[in-house]
């Protein structure tokens, strides 16, 4: 496949550590276990993600007034260590704290909102959550077994499956506002990986020569074309400002970029075309982090060292 379609791929590692501890991440390793969906409770405004942490308690992190105890920082730090044990690149400690912290902080920003949304998962709907996943693991004394043998406590595991729930529902929330459909514009491209090279291929272009002609040498497999794509969705913006720039049947001028040096030919444009999947699950992902980001910035987050 051509360089800018390897950028493409490169997005994903633009998305920040924000996996959830979701229902399926709190049950990994459970025999058999199904993730169990929630269901939307309507609460009270008032009503707080997390009950109020006496001062008294060291507190890890606090977002906003809700916090993680260090003793539930320690254990979630140890699990996600345990976890990363047999990668071929298992994280330094300093990399590991703070993948947790930023995991964590995520779930709290998610969570608080879900509440101030009107989503909560009350006592009646957390015990059918947990008398299900003692079921699907086939009894209460396995899951007994199971949170002790991952460093829960029963209090620890009915607070961390009550904070991801409500942070799950708010990134659903988000991720679902993401519409289905967008502008978007097919291009070709002719990518070099020399300056000097790319030049004259630039004027070749000038001097009259085709451009499918000339992408289809760079390119015999692709023949340039990389498709559809919407705005936000390639990894290089450079790229992807100068695309929806162009007029139909135009060329750019040549684009440096992470993969080599780009000439691009805009082939079509359409004001609402529906997202392939993975354009649909970039743009989610990508609303998620700015949501994220946002937050943070508005947000009191206290980090202890």
């Amino acid at each position: 496949m051509s360089g800018i379609i390897e950028g493409m791929c490169t997005l994903k590692r633009f998305l920040i550590s924000i996996i959830l501890v979701t229902l399926a991440a709190c049950t990994a390793g459970l025999p058999g276990l199904q993730q169990v969906t929630a269901t939307p409770t309507e609460l009270p405004a008032t009503l707080t993600p997390l009950p109020p942490t006496l001062t008294s308690v060291p507190m890890a992190i606090t977002v906003n007034g809700d916090g993680i105890t260090v003793d539930e920082f320690a254990s979630e730090l140890a699990r996600y260590k345990a976890a990363q044990a047999s990668s071929e690149n298992a994280p330094s400690e300093e990399q590991a704290r703070k993948a947790v912290q930023d995991d964590l902080v995520s779930q709290l920003l998610l969570a608080q909102s879900a509440v101030e949304s009107g989503f909560g998962l009350d006592d009646t709907a957390l015990q059918k959550r947990l008398d299900a996943l003692a079921a699907q693991a086939g009894g209460n004394d396995k899951l007994s077994a199971w949170q002790q043998a991952h460093g829960y406590s029963d209090e620890s595991f009915r607070l961390v499956l009550r904070r991801s729930a409500q942070a799950a529902w708010m990134r659903d929330k988000i991720m679902s506002s993401v519409p289905a459909s967008a502008e978007q514009v097919h291009v070709r491209q002719i990518l070099l990986y020399n300056e000097d090279v790319a030049k004259t291929y630039y004027e070749k272009l000038q001097a009259g020569a085709n451009f499918d002609d000339l992408a289809a040498q760079v390119d015999p497999v692709t023949l340039g074309d990389i498709g559809w794509f919407p705005r936000g969705y390639l990894a290089d913006k450079a790229v992807e400002d100068a695309a929806f720039a162009l007029e139909t049947g135009a060329y750019s001028a040549i684009i440096p970029g992470e993969a080599g040096f780009h000439i691009i030919k805009l082939v079509e444009r359409e004001p609402a075309r529906d997202l392939s999947p993975d354009a649909l699950s970039t743009l989610q992902n990508r609303a998620l982090i700015d949501w994220l980001a946002e937050q943070r910035q508005k947000s009191s987050i206290i980090l202890a060292p």
